[in-house]
């Protein structure tokens, strides 16, 4: 009874732990609060149990003991709570989403692509379709939705969508549209799913929005098909806009906020950072540097030690760290690291996921690459990004979820 006690209480604390509500973490940033980041690795993780969610890149989001994750059983979208520490399906809702695939990207899932967002009871889920649905996180019922399929168009280029929602002033923020029907930004209150604002431009990319507050101004930024933007938080005004092409269309990279530098990446144009600032009370993009040898495709990277770590598509993948005053490169692996790796950032290491379930454990403010872990975490690809639970941690695989915890734990 005492062995059971001990395992039921580290359990409840990982329950209880830093919530992560949202897409790439508490501060969407990828950086892992202390309290959620383990104290040490250990030698191995084994499995606790795994749920089956559906196929789809929505990353796992919790809040208040419930893991909330967004899965696809074509042709229906399924929303799925999951009691965090038994594993237990608490409610789970569908609805039609009948999608076709882009010709050029057949042998990706349907999705869906974009992570779910919890704000105080609510949970919000933007589908591949452009479906947003507003949902209760204890019952599972269905509060509000909004329909944006009319405006998904897979006829060129794009691919679904993919921006996950954001919450900025008291707003539920979404980004839709294709590339044949032009984008949106808009902006609902999270109680009644009113629109409170709308701003209108090129076709979405696949990068998710974020918030900084610059200079008293609290801006979103997110990336289109072919540029950056920055747009009033109240308002939806645009106070910014600069080109950022890619003959693809293919803008995945979440922007990065250093505090100076806003930093983008695509698998053609390489690593850039921006300065932003008023000139003349109008609010312009400068390029303070570019690094056309560090590519990221699809992996959006971290700051911290005034470096930034990610994951490059160049010689076949590689994990690198740049100077994030210069661009310079602090190191880099040799290559055929893999198709794409998750990245965050604890207090003490640099976290990779790769697709290829290889996760990987890595020291920080170091001269060169230093694992200190590696673990084979499931058995089939791993393309979302993973949550910290303390000693525990959440894993989406192909068609499940699995949580992972220290042998140790269980095994006295």
């Amino acid at each position: 009874m005492a062995i059971a006690l001990v395992v039921w209480l580290g359990l409840f604390q990982s329950a209880i732990a830093q919530d992560w509500v949202q897409w790439r973490g508490p501060g969407r940033d990828g950086l892992v609060p202390s309290k959620s980041a383990p104290s040490a690795w250990p030698e191995s993780l084994r499995r606790l149990w795994r749920v089956e969610i559906g196929e789809g890149y929505a990353s796992p989001v919790v809040s208040r003991g419930r893991v909330f994750i967004h899965g696809r059983r074509d042709p229906e979208e399924i929303v799925t709570a999951i009691d965090l520490t038994k594993g237990e399906i608490l409610w789970q809702q569908k609805y039609a989403a009948p999608f076709q695939k882009n010709q050029y990207a057949v042998k990706m899932a349907k999705g869906p692509n974009a992570t779910p967002l919890v704000v105080g009871d609510r949970l919000f889920t933007l589908g591949v379709t452009g479906v947003l649905s507003a949902w209760d996180t204890a019952k599972g019922s269905q509060l509000w939705t909004k329909d944006f399929s009319k405006t998904i168009d897979t006829t060129k280029l794009f691919c679904g969508t993919a921006a996950s929602p954001l919450a900025s002033n008291g707003l539920v923020v979404v980004q839709v549209g294709s590339d044949v029907h032009g984008g949106q930004m808009l902006a609902f209150d999270p109680a009644t799913g009113a629109q409170k604002w709308e701003w209108r431009g090129a076709g979405p990319g696949y990068a998710s929005p974020i918030v900084i507050d610059l200079a008293g101004k609290v801006q979103i930024v997110t990336m289109t098909d072919s540029s950056i933007v920055g747009i009033d938080a109240k308002t939806g005004g645009e106070l910014w806009s600069t080109p950022f092409p890619d003959e693809w269309h293919e803008n995945i990279v979440t922007p990065l906020w250093t505090g100076s530098h806003l930093v983008v990446s695509g698998t053609r144009q390489g690593t850039h950072a921006y300065a932003l600032e008023q000139v003349n009370a109008k609010w312009q993009a400068t390029e303070a540097w570019k690094n056309l040898d560090v590519a990221m495709y699809m992996s959006s990277p971290v700051y911290g030690d005034g470096l930034i770590y990610g994951h490059s598509s160049k010689r076949k993948g590689q994990f690198v760290a740049l100077d994030a005053k210069t661009g310079a490169l602090r190191w880099t692996t040799e290559g055929r690291d893999g198709d794409h790796a998750s990245v965050l950032l604890t207090p003490s290491h640099v976290i990779y996921l790769t697709s290829g379930a290889d996760l990987i454990v890595v020291k920080r403010d170091t001269k060169t690459f230093e694992v200190e872990r590696r673990y084979d975490v499931a058995d089939a690809a791993t393309w979302a990004m993973p949550v910290l639970l303390g000693s525990d941690i959440l894993v989406r695989d192909t068609t499940g979820l699995i949580r992972l915890t220290p042998v140790s734990t269980v095994a006295r």
